[in-house]
């Protein structure tokens, strides 16, 4: 039997432990807000709150993490969190909890997560050598999209049942949780930096985003994923008002559904080792677009639960699909000095799309109703062919795994 290093598995667990308690959070933070004001829009809020500091703060985030141990970055990302649910659970138990502290909370955790997803993406390049990487981002995907996606919503709906107080001490724990595993990891984890007058902040920023788009296959992989995460955010946008009240299925049914996302998130991170071999990691990743168009195009032509079911599981297989190899590429392609940067300025895009396109996907609902909605959603998906045809051709292909073995070599 192989034997896993040491950081794979302490960088799984972190992913696991942390990604679990930020489901039972998303669901934590808009059924207080629920228990505060009846009104759809200021619910809505909560989300815009928690999701807005990937546009505002994302690229100098990006910064500190080229400049800073990223290990200890995340210590502070998790010591972030806690402090905030423990203000909130303060709010809760006193009966002080209002929606503008509820909100401050929203602001102040999605902060932490562009802090940690930002400094857990560059830290891999340090903590795994090349030739485990396939593993461990298969390993960190796997449990980042059932624990967030699937497990941490539906323990948070148990939890918040219980009460809101339960849920937000769990989650406290799950974040300190977080912060023991950290320790474990073995290596140095701060990029040694060249002497000399350092850059403002502001200017090493935009040399991310310039970064970003002077590579042409990274350039390509940014387009893309801003296409595909609007499908996401259609589908989350619209599918629980859909699910409940044009199909009738109970909160239980809708919950259901959404774990296909996580299930089909699981099989992809086991089978795409043996994707990749038989197929190539183009061709794998190009199967992301159909696999991701088929989540929403299914809801577009028909109300079959199990149908719209299946659509999902297909569209959380190809999220994972994309996500280990997309990412594996990137750590191959991009220097350790210029990870934090990158990782930023790829989720500008990619996180930041979310927000736009879940209210792109309620305007359309709105006005046009939701099969065409989706069905729009369907058709921006082949927007992407085109580009990523041209762009990751096989000649390309061929290229990264020579480089690919070239760093697995010097890793030896």
């Amino acid at each position: 039997m192989t034997r896993v290093p040491r950081n794979t598995w302490v960088l799984t667990v972190f992913t696991a432990v942390t990604n679990l308690t930020d489901g039972v959070i998303k669901v934590t933070l808009p059924l207080l807000a629920t228990s505060l004001t009846d009104s759809p829009a200021l619910v809505a809020g909560v989300l815009t709150a928690f999701t807005l500091p990937w546009l505002l703060v994302a690229l100098h985030v990006g910064v500190l993490v080229d400049r800073a141990d990223r290990r200890k970055l995340l210590r502070v990302a998790n010591a972030m969190r806690c402090a905030t649910v423990f203000c909130l659970l303060a709010g809760v138990s006193t009966g002080a909890l209002t929606l503008p502290l509820l909100y401050a909370a929203a602001a102040a955790l999605g902060v932490a997560e562009v802090l940690a997803l930002t400094s857990a993406a560059a830290i891999v390049p340090d903590a795994v050598p090349s030739s485990e990487r396939d593993r461990a981002n298969s390993w960190v995907a796997g449990v980042e999209t059932v624990c967030n996606e699937f497990a941490g919503p539906f323990i948070g709906g148990v939890l918040v049942a219980a009460s809101a107080s339960v849920a937000l001490g769990a989650s406290a724990g799950g974040y300190l949780v977080g912060v023991a595993v950290l320790p474990l990891l073995v290596g140095h984890f701060k990029v040694a930096r060249r002497t000399g007058a350092a850059s403002s902040v502001n200017r090493e920023a935009i040399a991310g985003l310039r970064y970003l788009w002077g590579q042409r296959l990274l350039r390509l992989f940014a387009f893309t994923v801003t296409v595909l995460v609007t499908c996401w955010a259609a589908w989350f946008a619209l599918m629980p008002v859909v699910a409940t009240k044009e199909w009738d299925l109970s909160p239980t049914g809708y919950s259901t559904l959404v774990g296909a996302l996580g299930f089909g998130g699981l099989t992809g991170a086991i089978v795409v080792n043996a994707l990749n071999r038989r197929f190539g990691r183009r061709r794998v990743m190009f199967s992301n677009v159909f696999l991701t168009c088929s989540m929403v195009a299914v809801p577009a032509v028909t109300s079959n639960v199990w149908a719209v079911g299946a659509g999902a599981y297909l569209g959380g297989m190809g999220g994972t699909l994309w996500v280990v190899n997309s990412r594996v590429i990137s750590q191959t392609l991009v220097g350790a000095g210029m990870m934090g940067r990158y990782s930023a300025a790829s989720r500008l895009f990619s996180w930041g799309s979310l927000p736009l396109g879940a209210a792109l996907a309620g305007v359309l609902a709105q006005a046009l109703g939701y099969r065409v909605a989706f069905a729009i959603f369907a058709c921006a998906t082949l927007a992407v062919v085109l580009p990523f045809l041209r762009t990751f051709t096989p000649r390309v292909q061929k290229e990264l795994a020579d480089v690919g073995d070239a760093h697995a070599e010097a890793s030896h």
